[in-house]
């Protein structure tokens, strides 16, 4: 998890705290990416700086790329950032709706691969199951499959009404759950036929969204809940609501009884035979 301060903290999810944290510092701007494969972290801020981290605190970080046939900073938008399996490949997604495949192995820190799609900004990015190609989605629904060997695009998935927050494919079987502003949760299968397969309306705006990797998640023994732990203050305030008797209902008055009873006063004020003067 990136903080405001530069910092990286780890959670963990089965003894529901942190277990530690690393001060990433360079470049301007909150995180944009993480991504930690053995040990490695990588991380890329707003103003486009990516480094990499390992257990022996060395950094490295990338160069900029070429400028453009006017001799002008081409400028860096890193929005999402994946390790390639089994290799110290990175890709990225940015926003110019560019895909780049860095290899820190070689000996230039420019993008060893660069891929475009559409024209509006990507948002999100996932890898496929055989990473060989990443799944990207932008900020009007769009979401498509592009090859990181050839830099082609392989298809396109339909069904999104807005901008795309959270990408993640199964780790062994071709589904993809995707999630955004429009606040429904869909899961495509991403080899043929393509298509949706589910989706779930939860109501608010989504931003994330992780799968599990255990398949039979819902067979596996609970381990008991110990009970929660209350505040003192908590405890005397539900010691005293106990106390308290409850209140005896009050029977609300019959209406009928009651108009009769003053319409027989009324008559009995009244004089017969009386006239005014």
């Amino acid at each position: 998890m990136g903080c405001a301060d530069r910092t990286v903290r780890r959670f963990s999810t089965e003894e529901g705290r942190f277990q530690g944290q690393r001060h990433c510092p360079g470049g301007e701007g909150t995180f944009r990416g993480l991504a930690q494969v053995d040990g490695t972290l990588i991380t890329c801020v707003d103003s486009g700086i990516l480094r990499v981290w390992r257990d022996n605190d060395k950094e490295t970080s990338s160069d900029p790329v070429r400028n453009d046939w006017l001799d002008l900073r081409v400028p860096i938008w890193d929005q999402d950032i994946q390790f390639l399996p089994e290799s110290q490949k990175l890709v990225t997604c940015t926003g110019y709706h560019q895909v780049r495949v860095y290899d820190p192995a070689s000996p230039q820190r420019r993008p060893v691969l660069e891929a475009t799609y559409g024209e509006y900004p990507l948002t999100a990015m996932t890898l496929t199951p055989g990473g060989n190609s990443v799944i990207v989605g932008n900020t009007h629904g769009q979401l498509a499959e592009i090859d990181l060997r050839q830099g082609r695009l392989l298809g396109c998935l339909k069904g999104l009404a807005g901008s795309v927050r959270g990408l993640q494919c199964h780790p062994s079987k071709p589904l993809l759950a995707s999630c955004g502003l429009d606040r429904i949760l869909r899961v495509h299968r991403i080899r043929n036929p393509r298509g949706l397969e589910h989706k779930v309306y939860l109501k608010s705006q989504l931003n994330c969204l992780l799968v599990s990797g255990r398949d039979n998640w819902e067979d596996e023994p609970q381990e008991p809940q110990e009970p929660s732990q209350l505040s003192s203050e908590d405890t005397e305030a539900d010691e005293l609501w106990a106390s308290l008797e409850a209140a005896a209902k009050r029977k609300l008055p019959d209406l009928e009884r009651t108009s009769g009873a003053f319409q027989t006063r009324r008559r009995k004020k009244k004089r017969p035979g009386s006239t005014s003067p």
